[in-house]
């Protein structure tokens, strides 16, 4: 593939605003084509926006992926890991599930009552992940599979037969930005999502919204940039989709070893970011609270580092605002703490980006800087640190 090949104008079509894109179809005939035919390995990608570590990794979760067949994990081009915590019997979905490497993890955490759906619209990446799904039953002892694949879209996941309100967790690894409408993707979420489940996913982000010589350029698109949001632009279509405020959990540096491609970009800078989304029942909690850390979560038994804002140690009392405690008091967390009702004056982060002393951080490029900096990393609201989000 030619990198400085572009759509032809004839191609394009207007999208909302004033903003031009390739069709739909185009970006998704791309990106197919991209992963299907000419990436053989992550070594092709030229740049580390599909390959970045989202979190470092237990030992666990090292062993899981021991146990997973090696041309899954050869044929995988996702951006490090994204597992959250508290997984035992959830149903969880992986967009852009590939090779299937992520779900065979999954498979192995969420134990035999729990199961894990896989949907990628590469249909080369999902016959290699059905391929080898009697090797994982067998492999992980269990009866039968508790992992599915299905060849579809994101946008479109009701033509894959997924039901609303059917899955407690969905995850996704670098793919949302692969995807032409953004929203979309985040209404069939938050629709197959259970009332109080999460969203949990890493992604790529721009640090301004993208030109359209970016927009129209084939390589970047299948190497995760040209479908890049603008960070911002995640807050607000998470909250008119019914989510609540995306939590920031961690960031890492994009970098782009093509001089043809930086050429390009410009001064658009890149991070790939992960983010908790959560739909909430209505009706939930709506004040600050205190909360206390009941311990017992696999791997997290004595700390559980929920985003870059809010680190919860066993036993020790912690304030949160009224979003964190709408979070715990109605997700798979609540048997986890301990909540009462807050006073007037707890101190809490308070809505992300507002001014005062306690800030939350919510600009991934932001968090970046902070984890980046020598010395130990500060905490930006008082209840915790990025330093924190950067541990396992």
């Amino acid at each position: 593939m030619i990198l400085g090949r572009s759509w032809a104008e004839s191609d394009w079509r207007p999208a909302t605003g004033d903003m031009a894109t390739p069709t739909g179809q185009q970006i998704h005939q791309e990106v197919q084509d991209y992963y299907g035919k000419e990436l053989q390995k992550s070594e092709d990608l030229k740049t580390n926006a599909c390959i970045t570590s989202a979190r470092p990794v237990s030992k666990l979760v090292r062993d899981a992926l021991e146990r997973i067949h090696e041309e899954v994990v050869a044929r995988y081009y996702g951006c490090g890991l994204v597992i959250p915590e508290c997984l035992t019997s959830c149903w969880i979905l992986d967009l852009g599930s590939g090779s299937g490497r992520d779900c065979y993890l999954l498979s192995q955490l969420v134990g035999e009552q729990g199961h894990v759906t896989g949907i990628d619209m590469t249909e080369g990446q999902v016959e290699v992940a059905k391929k080898h799904i009697a090797y994982h039953t067998d492999k992980f002892g269990y009866r039968k599979p508790n992992v599915e694949f299905f060849h579809g879209y994101m946008e479109k996941l009701g033509d894959a037969g997924l039901a609303d309100e059917s899955y407690d967790i969905v995850i996704s690894n670098c793919v949302i930005n692969l995807a032409p409408d953004k929203r979309a993707v985040l209404q069939e979420v938050f629709r197959v999502l259970k009332p109080g489940g999460e969203m949990y996913f890493s992604d790529v982000y721009a640090s301004q919204r993208l030109s359209e010589t970016i927009r129209k350029h084939r390589v970047l698109w299948g190497e995760c940039l040209a479908g890049a949001l603008y960070w911002r632009d995640l807050y607000s279509i998470a909250e008119e989709v019914g989510f609540s405020p995306p939590c920031l959990v961690t960031a890492s540096p994009i970098t782009i070893g093509d001089k043809e491609l930086e050429g390009i970009v410009g001064d658009c800078r890149f991070v790939s970011a992960t983010y908790r989304l959560f739909k909430l029942p209505a009706g939930s909690r709506t004040r600050p609270a205190q909360v206390t850390y009941n311990g017992g979560i696999v791997g997290h038994e004595r700390e559980l580092v929920f985003d870059a804002n809010f680190t919860f140690k066993e036993g020790e009392v912690v304030n949160v605002d009224a979003e964190m405690a709408a979070i715990l008091q109605s997700s798979r967390f609540a048997e986890k703490f301990l909540i009462r009702a807050g006073g007037a004056n707890t101190a809490a982060p308070q809505g992300c980006c507002s001014k005062g002393v306690k800030e939350k951080i919510c600009d991934p490029f932001q968090l970046m800087e902070r984890l980046r900096a020598p010395g130990p990393a500060r905490c930006p609201g008082g209840t915790c640190g990025p330093q924190g989000a950067a541990q396992s």
